[in-house]
């Protein structure tokens, strides 16, 4: 399953079932769990570990320094997890040691060519990064959300559980969960209602959530006021406690 052409450091570790197509370099501190494919003309250099079931395809760059000019040579480290597809020239980078040295990706994400992860970011699982959508450093992003084509997340951004961020969308602050971001700069358009019903969402939750980005965005009422008003008439439902604890955790502020 190794191509004769792919260079692999002695230390290295390749699971059971591992592909690796001509002349990639898999380098030492690479851990390639059970049934990882790695196409041809990749590079991955260690430390990282990537997830048992991930493709990765051709002219991806994965575990390469960080580009921080700060980073002075550290041990870091890029950790993916299972079953990802890494198209064509995808780059993630390792973390920094004032980040707290790790690059994290979930499970099950789609990363379409030329998308970027940089250093010290967090991504969940089950997201879906359209053409050379990027991350720069230290950016967490939730699960079940969509990132769309060459859009640029701002360093310590968040972006919510199921979150829809629109092509060509410049989000300097944190994009909301279940809502729908988009534009140059970002504006906040409410529930992401197409993709909650796509996730099996109840049409009662899926109001509530509506209800609660009307008294946000379209009241008249400041954030802090917006809050109390979800609190005192929805509090309760998962979903809208979790974005209530969303926004006042932010520290960048939210996406309106």
């Amino acid at each position: 399953m190794i191509h004769p052409t792919a260079i692999i450091s002695p230390q290295a570790e390749i699971g059971a079932g591992v592909s690796v197509g001509p002349y990639s370099i898999i380098g030492a501190d690479v851990t390639l769990d059970e049934g990882v494919e790695v196409a041809g003309h990749v590079v991955i250099e260690g430390p990282c570990r990537i997830g048992g079931g991930t493709r990765v395809f051709p002219f991806a760059s994965l575990g390469q320094p960080p580009q921080d000019l700060k980073y002075a040579g550290e041990r870091t480290e890029l950790m993916i997890g299972e079953r990802n597809t890494i198209r064509e020239s995808v780059t993630m980078n390792r973390g920094t040691a004032g980040g707290g040295g790790v690059t994290k990706v979930g499970s099950d994400n789609l990363f379409m060519a030329q998308s970027h992860i940089a250093h010290d970011c967090v991504v969940g699982s089950h997201n879906v990064f359209a053409n050379a959508a990027s991350l720069a450093g230290h950016v967490t992003l939730g699960d079940y959300l969509t990132v769309g084509a060459y859009t640029g997340i701002h360093q310590f951004c968040r972006v919510g559980d199921h979150a829809f961020i629109g092509a060509y969308s410049k989000i300097v602050k944190d994009a909301l969960p279940y809502a729908r971001t988009d534009g140059n700069d970002a504006r906040c358009y409410g529930a992401n209602t197409v993709g909650l019903r796509r996730r099996g969402f109840s049409n009662e939750s899926i109001r509530q959530i509506q209800h609660a980005f009307h008294l946000l965005l379209a009241s008249k009422l400041n954030t802090s006021q917006a809050l109390e008003r979800i609190k005192a008439e929805l509090a309760g439902l998962a979903e809208v406690d979790y974005l209530i604890t969303f926004i006042e955790q932010s520290q960048r502020g939210v996406t309106k």
